[in-house]
């Protein structure tokens, strides 16, 4: 028997899939890195850049499981093992030689600015491939990105 599936082309099934892995790996990259950041920073402002770091990776994991659930809901394959992340995040290696919290807040806001311009470039892509509910989940973690940037960047200036 013959399952339904979703009516989305297979060359655009496959397109989307890609795309959606990318950001998969890079959302699961940027999520270590901000509790790498809450756990090494140190100075003046500590609880609150560190509790605000909390939050952020809770959005960051809620966006993560969507991602995969919306590539295995394509009957793709969520490529979320550290091996597939390494090999995949877009993301700078983020520095475990740092200590200071604007160092921290300016290693953070480069790769969460990184992944919120990547992701505005995937929104369209996927539309373009004729997945607007893929777009609609990207536009969603683009929101929570830029919240989330704007939160850092905040602390610096």
């Amino acid at each position: 028997m013959k399952l339904p599936s979703i009516a989305l082309k297979a060359n655009a099934k496959s397109a989307v899939i890609d795309i959606l892995n990318a950001r998969l790996a890079d959302a699961i990259d940027l999520a270590l890195i901000t509790k790498q950041a809450h756990w090494n920073l140190r100075g003046p402002g500590f609880i609150a850049v560190h509790e605000m770091l909390d939050p952020m990776r809770v959005d960051l994991d809620n966006h993560v499981d969507i991602i995969a659930e919306r590539i295995a809901q394509l009957d793709g394959i969520a490529l979320g093992t550290k091996e597939s992340v390494a090999k995949t995040s877009t993301l700078a290696a983020y520095p475990t030689d740092i200590r200071k919290i604007d160092d921290h807040l300016a290693a953070l806001a480069e790769r969460y600015a990184a992944l919120a311009n990547q992701v505005r470039e995937d929104i369209d892509a996927t539309e373009e491939a004729g997945d607007a509910d893929a777009a609609d989940i990207l536009t969603a973690f683009s929101r929570d990105l830029d919240k989330n940037f704007w939160f850092i960047k905040s602390h610096l200036e």
